[in-house]
């Protein structure tokens, strides 16, 4: 017989143990899932994980760690004050949609005029769209008891058809030849969102990423904010005989969120992206749910996870055109972390027992 036993206190050397054995186990499923496509497998993890590392053109890969990697941990850091309250935002790839809609909106409604207000403009809108879609399900939970989690996943599909009807109407590109799609933002220097270095990937956006890790540190260790996030996710009772307010605390982390994640798809569209098109989103709202869960909701191990998680996205491309993988096997990759993840993690509050089945 096979048995769960609840441990007295949740262990922390399984806590750290679990997001390496998920990515360990990760490999090994996924080195079937290759297998089953009559992929070699170790071909195809040295390809994804050392590739862009170490590889022939690895010169140009690395940098691309930094531009993926940036919208994925400015968007976990915001779910993750959620996740520790409790609070379940769900709907982030909405809300970066529309902060890329606002932000590129500004840009567009000053073209082609240059000035250096422009792209702080810019971001301040990416920003608040994010916090303006995110506020919707906050609202509704505060004032009626819904559901953030149904809320914020439905207004996704909203967001996406707004991201439609923008690049086919308002936004479209009067000189476009009729094609979808705004005005391309990287030829509009006051509004693009260039490297600060010239190669080395480190644009805007991976600045507010790095500000936004010590932010939440800082919030979570140092503030009695970040205390009252922490106890209401460990002990909602104790929280309400401490008097946190569960109101405020909804209102913060959802807007807080919905404002990183509005202020990654800002930095997307002015930059690497350059234009808001139909396909922009990536999906990078739903992916920021692994990265967040895979750094164990704590600000540095999300920024790791970032980074692992972008190098599969630089990875999976290269196993695509170089092995021929398709790209929903690369997906399927991606979301075995999470499940492992979530499997390992019963051992962190639970341990394996095994015995004889008792006889009636």
């Amino acid at each position: 017989m096979i048995a769960l036993e609840k441990r007295p206190q949740p262990s922390r050397a399984w806590a750290m143990a679990t997001p390496v054995a998920a990515v360990l186990a990760t490999m090994i499923a996924g080195g079937v899932l290759f297998v089953a496509l009559g992929k070699d497998p170790l071909a195809a993890i040295e390809t994804i994980f050392w590739e862009p590392l170490f590889g022939e053109f690895s010169f140009y890969y690395r940098p691309q760690l930094l531009v993926k990697g940036a919208p994925l941990v400015l968007i976990a850091i915001g779910l993750s004050l959620g996740f520790r309250a409790g609070i379940w935002n769900i709907g982030a790839e909405g809300q970066y949609i529309m902060g890329a809609i606002t932000g590129a909106g500004v840009a567009l409604a000053f073209y082609p005029m240059e000035a250096w207000y422009i792209f702080p403009l810019m971001v301040i809108a990416g920003a608040l769209g994010g916090w303006i879609w995110a506020m919707i399900p906050a609202v509704l939970r505060v004032k009626f008891g819904t559901n953030e989690i149904l809320v914020s996943l439905m207004l996704v599909y909203v967001a996406e058809q707004l991201l439609a009807s923008m690049s086919l109407g308002l936004l479209k590109n009067p000189e476009g030849y009729g094609f979808p799609g705004s005005r391309n933002l990287q030829q509009y220097p006051s509004a693009y969102n260039a490297d600060l270095i010239e190669g080395s990937g480190m644009h805007w956006g991976v600045v507010a990423a790095l500000i936004a890790v010590i932010f939440a540190y800082v919030l979570l260790n140092r503030h009695m904010l970040g205390f009252h996030i922490r106890l209401t996710g460990e002990a909602p009772k104790a929280a309400r005989f401490a008097g946190v307010r569960p109101a405020r605390l909804v209102l913060f982390c959802l807007g807080t969120s919905g404002a990183l994640a509005g202020l990654a798809g800002l930095f997307e569209v002015s930059g690497p992206s350059g234009q808001i098109s139909i396909d922009f989103n990536a999906g990078y709202g739903f992916t920021a749910i692994i990265v967040a869960f895979l750094g164990r909701l704590h600000p540095v191990g999300i920024l790791l996870a970032g980074l692992l998680m972008a190098l599969t996205y630089i990875g999976g491309d290269i196993a695509q055109s170089q092995m021929g993988l398709p790209a929903a096997a690369i997906q399927v990759f991606q979301g075995m972390l999470l499940f492992f993840l979530l499997a390992f993690d019963i051992l962190t509050n639970f341990r394996i027992r095994f015995g004889k089945a008792e006889v009636a």
